[in-house]
């Protein structure tokens, strides 16, 4: 962690001498998914379930979707039937609003709803294996489709309100997300290649982590990097800048569940 920081030091100095400035959204001809930095041996283990750790919660998804839960007794399987139909193209289209409240959520909050909505058990908490076993398993439903995030009149503030967040410089290093993703891929930081931060893949298996964890997680990593107070997840902050991320990756392939290093 100490080389990390000091090397994220290092990197903001340099763009800040350089007066560098995200001004502009990144081309979609140049985007580029993290799978592509990646070595061929990480590649692989992505590409082939049996060797994909990430499968383990998948399975332990899947089971999720069929067991009864909460004083309604209800399993996800009885309202909506075979992921593998009804949940295509659900991940690829989340953050959404939610049609009763308006609100914009991920598809852990979706999840969630749907646990104290319908089968009258507690949420789930964010991190927990059952809750990352599902949103993973939703999400391999959807792999290999083009993510779809849309943008209405209505959802318009929580995108600007993302885009804002991702170029503003916080913590004691003064970076900005944008500086290390739009600017300055392809480099590295402590060893590691800067990826362009699209989450084509989430939840992922990191190598690092020797887990799986969400996109929020990964996003409290990088702030904690930039010493900068994180937002919990699950914030109205991290999921405008999710709907951010996913609108900035639109067309992109659907890579869940991926490995990252």
């Amino acid at each position: 962690m100490r080389r990390l920081l000091f090397a994220a030091g290092l990197l903001a100095t340099a763009l800040q001498a350089a007066g560098q400035v995200a001004a502009q959204d990144m081309a979609p001809e140049s985007r580029r998914s993290g799978y592509e930095q990646m070595g061929r041996e990480t590649r692989a283990m992505q590409d082939e379930d049996n060797a994909n750790p990430a499968t383990l919660w998948v399975l332990d998804g899947e089971a999720a979707w069929k067991r009864k839960s909460g004083t309604a007794n209800r399993a996800c399987a009885d309202c909506h039937g075979d992921a593998a139909t009804t949940m295509k193209g659900v991940a690829a289209r989340h953050p959404a609003p939610d049609a009763k409240t308006g609100k914009l959520v991920n598809l852990e909050q979706r999840i969630n709803a749907c646990r104290v909505e319908q089968q009258q058990a507690k949420p789930l908490a964010y991190e927990s294996r059952e809750l990352l076993a599902l949103t993973a398993y939703v999400g391999r439903q959807s792999r290999g489709l083009p993510i779809e995030a849309s943008v209405t009149p209505a959802t318009r503030p929580a995108l600007d309100a993302g885009r804002a967040l991702f170029r503003r410089k916080v913590g004691q290093i003064d970076m900005s997300c944008a500086q290390c993703h739009d600017e300055n891929w392809g480099a590295h930081l402590a060893g590691n290649v800067i990826p362009q931060a699209h989450p084509t893949g989430y939840p992922i298996y990191r190598l690092e982590w020797q887990g799986l964890g969400s996109l929020h997680r990964r996003l409290r990593n990088c702030m904690s990097g930039m010493r900068a107070e994180p937002y919990e997840s699950g914030s109205k902050e991290y999921v405008e800048l999710e709907y951010y991320l996913m609108w900035r990756a639109r067309g992109m392939k659907v890579e869940t569940p991926a490995v990252r290093p």
